[in-house]
């Protein structure tokens, strides 16, 4: 088990994380989620070792995981560290960077490990070519395989689909994360995309401003988000008064509604008037304006600037964010 115990870090006199305390069981998959300058990198740099540690303590099982100030070399054997800047060999071949750090007295499993993972990474046309000629999507999926080449306990992912294309994200996603629960590893990812978590995930931590908020399943987070910051990490979402139905008249309070939640209605509901249409392929998202506020919300077609509409949200949806 990987476990920090009231983890606090600061840079000169600005403090970046206060009083993380996690607990990440072998095997687990957590993704790290947080707007930009939250600490989620600065984070996974600790755990990693590169940066030193004066309040709190790291453990893996009954070890101290120890920083710069007493590791010549940081990180601990059993865990890699994937950042946003990959360290390839950029004049050596493809299968060379991912067979790397592989023992070349065992040739036939070096072949079938590096072509293994090749495949993972969908890349083994690229095989023969030298790192210097792919592009930046590609040489991040080089530096991804060539991580698990060393088969690490505990792998740590800074936005480790940043560089990559829609085409190649979406499958990726499946073939790594398939890959990593299969062989057991223990995997912290920090990311700003919820498509990276949502489906993956075992547990998803919520960093704002240097602080652990929020701590569940992405399942859980993301119906029963406690705050507008938590459920705007997973997409459109607002925040409305539910006294718009009729049978919580007599309430006061407002839930959190995300953009494919709401209902376009003729006739009654939280009445919107229009200000503008995005296409987003399979439908529109619309902008629209409630009392003074912008509020988001889906459709079918587009709708015509400065009309009105009436938006409307279901029992169920309403009942789920109170937790009735």
């Amino acid at each position: 088990m990987l476990r920090l115990d009231h983890v606090s870090f600061r840079y000169n006199t600005s403090p970046v994380l206060e009083d993380i305390d996690l607990k990440v069981q072998q095997g687990q998959h957590v993704s790290i989620i947080g707007e930009s300058g939250c600490g989620k990198s600065t984070l996974l740099k600790i755990i990693y070792g590169l940066l030193h540690v004066e309040d709190g303590a790291l453990f893996w099982n009954d070890n101290r995981i120890l920083g710069p100030n007493f590791n010549l070399v940081p990180g601990e054997p059993y865990m890699k560290y994937l950042s946003q800047d990959f360290d390839l060999m950029p004049f050596t071949m493809v299968e060379e960077n991912v067979s790397q750090f592989l023992s070349v007295f065992e040739p036939e499993q070096l072949k079938e490990r590096t072509q293994e993972l090749l495949e993972m990474i969908e890349l083994t046309e690229f095989a023969k070519v030298k790192v210097k000629y792919l592009s930046g999507g590609q040489q991040q999926r080089v530096a991804l395989a060539r991580v698990l080449a060393q088969r690490p306990e505990v792998l740590l992912l800074d936005e480790p689909f940043s560089h990559i294309d829609n085409f190649r994200k979406n499958s990726l996603r499946r073939n790594l994360f398939g890959y990593l629960k299969e062989k057991g590893v223990t995997v912290i990812t920090a990311t700003h995309d919820h498509n990276d978590m949502l489906p993956f995930a075992d547990t998803v931590v919520v960093l704002k401003n240097g602080k652990i908020i929020a701590k569940d399943t992405p399942k859980n987070l993301f119906e029963h988000p406690k705050d507008l910051y938590i459920a705007g990490l997973f997409g459109e979402a607002n925040q409305i008064p539910i006294n718009i139905i009729k049978s919580y008249a007599d309430t006061q309070r407002r839930i959190i509604v995300y953009a494919h939640e709401f209902r376009v209605s003729q006739k009654s509901g939280l009445e919107v008037e229009v200000k503008r249409s995005y296409y987003k392929g399979g439908y529109y998202m619309i902008e629209g304006v409630y009392e003074g506020q912008s509020i988001f919300f889906n459709h079918g077609t587009a709708l015509e600037a400065d009309k009105k509409v009436f938006l409307n949200v279901s029992i169920d949806t309403i009942n789920q964010r109170l937790n009735i």
